[in-house]
This record gives C-alpha cells, sequence and structure tokens, in this order.
C-alpha cells in the first residue's frame, strides 16, 4: 500500500511540473503565432499605406504641376494684356504729347500776334482819343454847346422820335389787324381749339362762381366797369362775365390767386355791398383765409402721413403745394403719395421708416416756392431742408430724386423709386399744362424784370400781359417806351402763337382817413 501510494505521489510531483512546463511551451506557441499574424497584417498595412501615400504623392505632383502650368499661363497672358494696354497708353500719351506741342506752337504764335495787334491798337486808340478830343472842342466851338447840352438835345431829339415811330408802329399794326382780321380770327380759332383740352386745362385754369340772380353781373362790372377792374387788378385774376346764366368765370394759371379772388367774390356776392373800398378789403381777407388754409393742409399732410416734428414753415410750404401742380398732377397729393411708397418700400427691405416717410414728403418742397426763387426745385428743396435742419439723410433724398448728385443712403434710392412710381402712374402727369404755366410764369418774369414794375399778371390764357407800375417812378411818356421794350423783349424770348397783349396801367392813389 504505501509502495503505492508513494509510486503516486512521486507521479504528481512528476506529472505537475510537467503539466506546467507543456502549458507554458503551448502559450508561447500561441503567443509567437499570435504576434506573427500581427506583424504579417502592420506589414501589409505599412505596405498599403506606403502604397496610398505613393499614389497621393504622385496625384499631388501631378496637380501642382497642372496649377503651376495654369497659373503660368493667366500669367503669361495678363502679362500680355498689360503689355498691349501700355503700348496703347503710350501710343494715347505720344499722340496727347504731339497735339499738346502743336497746340503750345500755335498758341505761341497767336500770342506773339495778339501782342502786335494789341500794341497796335493802344496806338491807334491813343489817336483815336486826340482826335476825338479835337473834334469835341471843334464841334463845340461851331455849336456853341457844351457837351453835356449837346447830349441832352440828341437824348431829347431821339425820345421824340421814339415816341413818334412807337405811335406810328401802333397804328400799323392796327391797320394790318383790321385787314387780316379773318386770318387772324382762323388762327386764334385754331389756337383755342389746340389748347382748350377740356378734361384738365379747363379745370385747372378757371373757376365758377355761382351767382343768386343775373343781376349781380351788373354791380360785380360797376359804373363804367370799375368794380371788375379793380378785382382783376387786385387779384391779378381775370372776371369772364358772358351769357352763362347765373355764373361767373375767373379765369388765372396761378390757382392761389384764382382762389383768393374765388372767395373774395363769393364774400362781396353774400355781402352785397361791392365797390372798390369793398373789394379791398375782402381781397384782403380772402388772402388771409388762404393763408390759414394753406397753414392747415401742411399739418393735415404732415399728420396724414405721420411725420412730426417738421418746422413750421415747411410746413407751410407743404399746404402751399396743395395750389401747385407738376405736369397736371396735384403736388402735395403727389408727395403724400410718395411719402406712402418710400414707407412701404423701407418697411419691406428695413430700413427708418418713419425717415423714408419724411424724405419722401418733403422730396419736392422746393416747387412751392421755384416760382419766386432762381433755380431748380431740387436745389431749391435741399437748400430750404437745410436752413431748417432736417438729417442729412433727408437733404441727400431730396437732391438725389432725380439724379442730380448719387444718393448716399438705401432712403435715397426709395425715394427715387417711390417717386418714379408716382409719377408712372397712369393719368398723373400731362406735359402740356406744366408747359403752359412755365410760359406764363416766364411772361410775367419778362415784365417783372423792368425797372418801376409794381406787379404784372398774365390773363386770357397768356395773350394778354398786364403790368402795373409805379406813378413815381414811370410818367406817362415813359410808358410808351417802356411797353415798345417789353414787347421786344417778349418777341426775342417767347415762342407763342399769335400775338400778346401788353398793356400798361399807372394809377395814382392817395388815402386818407375822416376822424
Amino acid at each position: 500500500m504505501i509502495p503505492i501510494i508513494i509510486a503516486v505521489v512521486i507521479t504528481l510531483v512528476i506529472a505537475v511540473p510537467l503539466s506546467a512546463v507543456l502549458a507554458v511551451s503551448h502559450k508561447e506557441k500561441v503567443n509567437n503565432e499570435t504576434v506573427g499574424n500581427a506583424e504579417e497584417k502592420a506589414r501589409q498595412i505599412i505596405d498599403e499605406a506606403l502604397r496610398t501615400a505613393e499614389t497621393k504623392k504622385r496625384e499631388a505632383l501631378l496637380e501642382a504641376k497642372e496649377e503651376a502650368l495654369r497659373m503660368k499661363n493667366d500669367s503669361e497672358r495678363e502679362a500680355r494684356d498689360r503689355r498691349t494696354e501700355v503700348q496703347r497708353y503710350e501710343k494715347r500719351v505720344l499722340s496727347k504729347e504731339e497735339a499738346v506741342d502743336k497746340k503750345a506752337s500755335a498758341l505761341e504764335n497767336r500770342e506773339a500776334r495778339l501782342t502786335a495787334k494789341e500794341e497796335d491798337l493802344k496806338k491807334k486808340h491813343a489817336e483815336a482819343d486826340l482826335i476825338l478830343g479835337q473834334r469835341v472842342q471843334e464841334l463845340e466851338r461851331i455849336s456853341g454847346l457844351t457837351s453835356e447840352q449837346a447830349k441832352e438835345y440828341l437824348l431829347k431829339t431821339v425820345e421824340d422820335e421814339v415816341k413818334i415811330d412807337t405811335a406810328k408802329l401802333y397804328k400799323e399794326l392796327e391797320s394790318r389787324a383790321k385787314e387780316d382780321a379773318g386770318k387772324k380770327a382762323k388762327e386764334y380759332i385754331v389756337t383755342a381749339i389746340q389748347r382748350c383740352a377740356a378734361d384738365y386745362v379747363a379745370e385747372t385754369t378757371i373757376s365758377v362762381v355761382q351767382l343768386p340772380n343775373d343781376e349781380m353781373k351788373g354791380r360785380i362790372i360797376g359804373r363804367e366797369g370799375r368794380n371788375i377792374r379793380a378785382l382783376e387788378t387786385m387779384t391779378g385774376v381775370d372776371l369772364i362775365i358772358d351769357d352763362t346764366p347765373e355764373a361767373v368765370i375767373l379765369s388765372g394759371f396761378d390757382p392761389i390767386r384764382r382762389e383768393v379772388a374765388r372767395i373774395a367774390l363769393e364774400k362781396l356776392i353774400v355781402d352785397g355791398r361791392i365797390h372798390p373800398a369793398r373789394i379791398e378789403e375782402m381781397v384782403e381777407k380772402a388772402q388771409r383765409e388762404v393763408e390759414a388754409t394753406i397753414r392747415e393742409e401742411g399739418e393735415s399732410a404732415c399728420l396724414e402721413v405721420g411725420v412730426h416734428g417738421i418746422h413750421p414753415e415747411l410746413v407751410r410750404l407743404l399746404g402751399r403745394m396743395k395750389f401747385r401742380s407738376s405736369y397736371g398732377q396735384n403736388a402735395l397729393k403727389h408727395s403724400i403719395e410718395v411719402a406712402y411708397l418710400a414707407g412701404f418700400l423701407a418697411g419691406e427691405v428695413g430700413v427708418d421708416i418713419r425717415i423714408a416717410k419724411r424724405a419722401g414728403l418733403l422730396h419736392d418742397i422746393g416747387k412751392s416756392i421755384d416760382h419766386e426763387v432762381e433755380g431748380s426745385h431740387v436745389q431749391i428743396g435741399a437748400d430750404l431742408c437745410r436752413k431748417y435742419k432736417e438729417s442729412q439723410t433727408v437733404i441727400n433724398a431730396v437732391e438725389a430724386h432725380h439724379g442730380d448728385v448719387e444718393p448716399e443712403t438705401l432712403i435715397a434710392c426709395l425715394v427715387q423709386a417711390a417717386d418714379a412710381i408716382s409719377a408712372a402712374r397712369p393719368g398723373a402727369r400731362r406735359e402740356t399744362l406744366e408747359t403752359y404755366t412755365k410760359r406764363l410764369k416766364q411772361l410775367e418774369d419778362i415784365t417783372n424784370s423792368f425797372k418801376g414794375v409794381d406787379k404784372s399778371f398774365a390773363i386770357q390764357a397768356g395773350r394778354e400781359i398786364r403790368i402795373m407800375v409805379v406813378p413815381e417812378q414811370v410818367s406817362d411818356a415813359d410808358m410808351v417806351l417802356m411797353a415798345r421794350d417789353i414787347s421786344k423783349q417778349i418777341e426775342a424770348e417767347l415762342e407763342y402763337p399769335g400775338q400778346i397783349k401788353v398793356s400798361l396801367i399807372r394809377e395814382s392813389r392817395v388815402v386818407d382817413y375822416a376822424k
């Protein structure tokens, strides 16, 4: 039994280490195989990476070569273009230098000739002055008159001759008018038909005042026409009293004057007392009412658009635009429409709506006084906005809305677009009325430029100009010469069909009060 146990123990002692050795050997073998596989995979990965890198390298080199070739070609082409442009510039510069040299040479020659001529002229002037002095002395000795006396005598003689020529000219015109009465009548009828355009000219150049009865027409005319003359003189509007039952027509191209005349005449009809003093009083009241209406219209336009903080004088000028039309389009309605459009556009593009509306409302503000101030309505409007402290954005929008200056802001571009949209609306504008109004205004400006003219009014659709002169500055004899000079200047500066009648009125008035 014991030997068996000993043998078993010995066997265990030998088997356990042997099994451990065998296990370690097997594990090492497995590990070696794993390592070998890993190294093989690593070598495969490295080889693949090397092949990929080589491929990428070749592709990168190819792309680099292509890019270098393209850049080289672009550079060569640009260099050729630059050389060509430089050569062209060189040719232009050389040609300009040759032209400048020729001009300089010609100018030098011309300057030399002019210098010689100037010296010659100086000598001749000196000789002429000497001869003139000698002749004046000889004439004074022969005539027994001094130079001043001779000048006065000559002026008096010329003035008398001019007056005689003027009288002859008037008689000749009158005689010619009688001879050509039929022809002139046809011309006037054709002109009237051409100007009729009742859909807009009649509606914007006349006003109709209803009368309670036809007897009122006689009272409006007055004894020997004194009442109607006083009303026409004070308002500058022509009263047409014809066979139209219970109605008087007021004709005039200035709507403010026509409105003043309409209000004054309606007040006179209601009052019943119609005479020159009462007419003058009512005209003054009507002028105050129209001025109040102008201010109310300006404030109403600002409230309607939603623009606040505008200077009161600009508000008043806005109100005046209610009575102003451009190409047949009411200027105030046009400005309000532009303000709305500019506001809508500003809201769409995301800029300040309030500033856009303000610029749109004020873009044509210069039209309110463009007949009174020299310059375009764009420049006048910009100057007004500067004067009354509007922002630079608004000023630039006013200046740029017709493209006179470059727009500096998006709002200026929006105002341009809104102005074009409003003007392009079907039926918004008519060229004929604008041209007609400008011609009448130019006719008045010509007469107002003469010294001694107090005021003037174009009436009868521009076929007559009525001029009030200052009696202290213009005598009855001077009126003949002034009428002739005005007629000549109108003929030289205006184009018009038929004839224009020039009527000068010299009135002396003395006012006193019984207390």
